[in-house]
């Protein structure tokens, strides 16, 4: 039988473009392998956002190299943000690698799966579906914030039909799929390329509608396109998770508009109200970027001041590093040391820890409703609607189930619970 080895590496994009290819090889035949030593078929999902990312993919790269030499006839394909639309340096760079793919075109790679699955007169493969999965409803990018790669490597905006959307989604609930998560890389653009302009709160009410799917999640909002119609449908739908996800990236204005974000703080500071003001129990998360060119202490403090002010549930914190054809590696320098951008970091993350510690420990003895995703050291884990992580002991098997687990212990990071009873 042969086999495939997906490694994936950067945003939920990713990891929905890396599904969608298993489950089309698993369909042409191809059994998952976590051993790339053991694949017929190999695929490096790749991100060059951060540049330790793009080390990352290189160093996995590199170590493939002896495997090509001992199995020629293994196939090693790269695809993700790595990859643009001219691939000739990265084929010079790693002429061991069979075919370069751009972000979500897959097709060439299935092609060529499918004749050596015909050719070996191979069967399907029946694979276990996990209860969650990530759904594209837009690809691509029209903001082109000065420090992205993401336009110029995913293109601009183009957004999937409703009616396409929503025959997917129902097609995972069949297969067992309770959860999905629909994804852009600015997600509240959704459908305004589509005719009659349908817009991500109208797409929230069809897939509402949908038997059998038990909760919806979306991601990644732009905070300058969030809109209120938009709120009000995270507040009335019964399915829609009240978690948002909403980058701020800095909390000085002067950085803001070098990152050419296209919002001031004070903007950012009015829709976290309206959201709290309109989602009860919401919970927020957003990113943050240390060390951007120019910025210096009193502009990281007004960073600080923010998140110390609007008490996120989670906080994502990168270091700043150029990223080649970006408008910030052109135009501005980065001319803020390595060891300040660290100091920066740790200051927001420590910072995080005693907020989230805070946030957390007010759900000490509540009762919350769990999606089951799996097991790690033998405890079952998921998620609440908040996005909250949780784990419990249960000897029987509750995996893809929604359950009520009671909190006995809490972290910044995790929740400990016993179990009650199904949800």
């Amino acid at each position: 039988m042969p086999r495939h080895h997906i490694w994936t590496i950067g945003c939920q994009m990713n990891r929905a473009d890396s599904e969608r290819l298993a489950a089309s090889l698993e369909g042409l035949g191809y059994a998952p392998t976590a051993d790339a030593e053991d694949a017929d078929i190999i695929v490096l999902n790749s991100c060059v956002v951060r540049q330790s990312a793009e080390n990352r993919v290189v160093s996995r790269l590199h170590s493939l190299r002896d495997l090509k030499r001992r199995r020629p006839d293994a196939i090693l394909a790269l695809t993700g943000c790595m990859v643009d639309s001219g691939a000739g340096e990265l084929k010079a760079r790693f002429p061991h690698v069979d075919i370069f793919l751009r972000p979500g075109e897959l097709d060439g790679l299935l092609d060529i799966a499918g004749v050596r699955a015909l050719a070996g007169s191979r069967g399907p493969v029946a694979s276990a579906v996990p209860p969650t999965a990530f759904v594209n409803i837009i690809e691509g990018c029209d903001n082109f914030c000065s420090y992205c790669i993401v336009p110029y490597r995913r293109g601009r905006e183009r957004s999937y039909p409703v009616a396409e959307v929503c025959r997917q989604v129902e097609a995972l609930v069949e297969l067992g799929v309770k959860e999905v998560t629909l994804l852009g890389q600015n997600v509240d653009s959704y459908g305004h390329d589509l005719p009659g302009n349908p817009d991500l709160a109208d797409l929230l009410h069809e897939l509402n509608a949908v038997g059998g799917l038990a909760r919806i999640r979306f991601l990644t909002s732009h905070p300058k396109d969030m809109s209120q119609k938009l709120i009000g449908a995270v507040a009335v739908l019964d399915k829609v998770c009240e978690h948002i996800s909403l980058p701020v990236q800095a909390g000085d204005d002067g950085i803001l508009r070098a990152m050419r974000r296209g919002y001031a703080v004070r903007d950012y500071r009015n829709l976290v109200e309206r959201i709290r003001a309109a989602v009860q129990r919401v919970a927020l998360s957003t990113d943050v970027i240390v060390g951007f060119p120019g910025e210096t202490e009193e502009q990281f403090s007004e960073t600080l001041e923010l998140l110390s002010e609007l008490r996120f549930d989670t906080v994502h914190v990168a270091v700043y590093s150029p990223r080649p054809g970006t408008t910030a590696s052109k135009d501005l320098s980065d001319n803020v040391s390595l060891p300040d951008k660290k100091r920066r970091m740790r200051q927001v993350e420590d910072l995080e820890k005693v907020i989230a510690s805070e946030i957390n420990a007010g759900l000490a003895g509540q009762k919350v409703e769990v999606l089951v995703e799996g097991t790690k050291g033998g405890r079952w884990w998921g998620r609440t609607r908040t996005n909250k992580l949780v784990f419990f002991d249960d000897e029987a098997d509750r995996l893809g189930q929604l359950v009520n687990v009671a909190v006995r212990k809490t972290s910044p990071w995790s929740l400990q619970g016993q179990l009650e009873s199904a949800a």
